[in-house]
């Protein structure tokens, strides 16, 4: 008998008929052999109603309190929930996170699960019953025995860990959307279901925006293996299938609070060309990119940083066998770029660095902890690297430095994250593109594409180019707790009274960015810089694919869609599965539809999702 875990949404549960509606699909799921462990949310909006009742009283309630009253939210739905079962001949009982055994660490309304008690859930299960478990909630491992919530995205964070700790098959998330789509069908209505995901590719989507999915239920299913499906819960429609790599037994103690960094990757067949001072103005990127994709090369990390008197530095690496044929694209193209700058500026010029190599650490559990970032560079400053590039995603930070230095690089990481494992080399990517990365054929290169409005840009102007500077800045932000997206550092370089300097610009959530920049102001005399701007008019679009890997072109297709609607790139910050352009705020939308369009992403079947 298969044992699986199912979690439904608050609106799901939302009305009485949905809650018997539910009991029918669960006993439905038992009679096809199974055990069943059910995760539900607070009913409807009865927990947005519960905050309303607090604030009434107290505008700034503690949160000790505050998760004593919305735990009890929960509480109401298992119960019905529990009911409608036994009404329908089925064993059932209903268990708080307390009683089910859920053990948090002692920090409320954002508190992560340590480990799960799973005795009493098995002594149920054994006994016939479905065990019907109030997500969102946990309680501490001390003797005062505190109530804690597991923010947001907790339900879905509770079914997964549940489904890790019991070993289950499956863990099904019933939504009111029939899985995971392309894209947001209130932007784009013909947005496309996908049969299935890979928990990378769920990761990136998830933590651009993508609501179905909360990235710590994603990185769980990821760390132990666990295969994931989302559905509706208003069909039988199959849903889409989130598939995780095959993962060595691990520990179920500490369940959510991984080591955040796993490995420490290197690559020495590494080269860099720069185009700086290019015109700040649409199809440009497209320009230079779609003549790299022409010819055929394969380009692995790009930037573009931060513009200043109407010009950008566009930055990208390749594999060194290719270096030439892509140094000779660039000067190529560099030529039309110089007649389309204005008289004031100086001349667009291509830069080539043969001798840098690229360091990364990956580890799923840096997701959603700052200070990650800052603990690399802080290594790196340490050791006295110098850091050339930057480039960010959920699951991996690359740092691209002098080869010379690789080595001494490698040893500062591994000391700092604790790895034991010997660091990987990359091999040597093959630019006829036969390479082996586990990705069905039959997937297009892109499967998804977001937008996310609710980002603020921080531009740090002529910081002295020295060791140690990227961690002082992100370590700084780490003390805040402030997270950090795209990090952009600019390749143009200018000295000021005798000092080389660089910009730096990094995207944060709006509702953290004057914070943001209140703390950098607060160090700007000690790291030297000009000054500090913030923007909050930007958005931005995001494509991710874990089949765009060794699929030159990728990139041009993107940026070209952008250039036929006339949608300047302010930012691009790239990974292996993902590339990031900011744009302004007012153009999202149509960048969105645009990307998404050029994709061929679009559905014959238009998605309704309720309001």
């Amino acid at each position: 008998m298969a044992l699986v875990v199912q979690k439904y949404g608050g609106t799901s549960v939302g009305s009485v008929e949905r809650i018997q509606a539910v009991a029918q699909r669960i006993i439905k799921t038992v009679q096809q052999d199974n055990s069943v462990v059910v995760v539900v949310s607070a009913m409807g909006k009865t927990t947005d109603g519960l905050v309303q009742l607090a604030k009434a009283i107290s505008p700034d309630p503690s949160r000790r309190e505050m998760d004593m009253l919305l735990s009890t939210g929960e509480q109401v739905s298992i119960a019905l929930l529990s009911m409608a079962l036994q009404e329908l001949g089925q064993p059932a009982i209903s268990l708080t996170g307390a009683q089910v055994g859920i053990v948090t660490e002692a920090k409320h309304s954002s508190a992560r699960i340590l480990q799960i008690e799973t005795e009493r859930l098995e002594r149920s299960l054994n006994e016939g019953k479905v065990v019907v478990v109030a997500g969102f909630q946990g309680i501490t491992s001390t003797d005062e025995l505190e109530i804690t919530t597991l923010g947001r995205g907790g339900s879905d964070t509770s079914a997964v860990a549940l489904a890790a700790a019991l070993g289950a098959s499956r863990c099904e998330i019933y939504t009111d959307v029939p899985g995971i789509l392309t894209t947001d069908p209130r932007i784009v209505p013909d947005a496309q279901l996908m049969a299935e995901i890979t928990a990378d590719e769920m990761l990136e989507l998830a933590s651009l925006g993508a609501k179905v999915l909360h990235p710590r239920a994603v990185e769980i299913a990821r760390n132990y293996g666990l295969t994931l499906v989302v559905l509706s819960s208003w069909s039988d429609e199959p849903g889409t299938r989130v598939i995780s790599p095959s993962s060595p037994p691990r520990s179920l103690e500490g369940l959510e609070i991984a080591r955040p960094v796993n490995t420490v990757e290197y690559d020495t067949d590494q080269a860099k060309v720069a185009l700086l001072r290019v015109p700040d103005s649409p199809g440009v990127a497209a320009r230079l990119f779609g003549e790299i994709a022409v010819q055929d090369l394969d380009v692995d990390l790009i930037i573009q940083s931060i513009h200043e008197q109407n010009t950008n530095d566009i930055a990208f690496t390749v594999n060194t066998n290719i270096l030439n044929r892509a140094e000779a694209v660039a000067e190529a193209i560099a030529p039309a770029l110089r007649r389309q700058t204005t008289p004031d500026t100086q001349e667009a010029e291509v830069m080539v660095g043969r001798d840098i190599a690229k360091v990364s650490i990956t580890g799923a559990g840096m997701i959603g902890r700052p200070g990650v970032a800052a603990q690399m560079f802080q290594a790196l400053a340490d050791a006295g690297v110098n850091i050339e590039m930057i480039s960010t995603s959920e699951i991996k930070v690359s740092c691209v430095i002098d080869a010379l230095e690789c080595d001494r690089a490698i040893a500062a990481l591994c000391n700092c994250f604790d790895i034991n494992n010997t660091p990987i080399h990359l091999p040597i990517r093959d630019q006829a593109g036969d390479s082996d990365h586990s990705i069905p054929v039959t997937h297009p290169p892109v499967r998804g594409v977001a937008l996310d409005i609710k980002q603020a840009r921080l531009a740090i102007r002529e910081i002295p180019d020295r060791p140690g500077m990227a961690a002082k800045i992100f370590g700084t932000l780490a003390e805040q707790n402030i997270s950090i997206d795209m990090i952009i550092q600019s390749q143009r370089c200018r000295i000021i009274n005798g000092i080389a300097t660089r910009d730096l610009a990094f995207t944060v959530p709006q509702a953290e960015a004057e914070m943001a920049q209140k703390a950098l102001q607060q160090i700007a005399p000690v790291i030297g810089c000009s000054e500090i701007l913030l923007d909050a008019d930007i958005a931005k679009v995001s494509i991710v694919g874990a089949g765009m890997i060794d699929q030159p072109g990728i990139a041009a297709q993107m940026f070209a869609a952008l250039a036929e609607e006339q949608i300047n790139i302010q930012m691009i910050a790239t990974s292996e599965i993902k590339i990031s352009c900011v744009v302004a705020q007012d153009q999202g939308v149509r960048a969105l539809q645009a990307i998404h369009k050029a994709f061929g992403l679009a559905g014959s079947q238009k998605i309704q999702v309720p309001a």
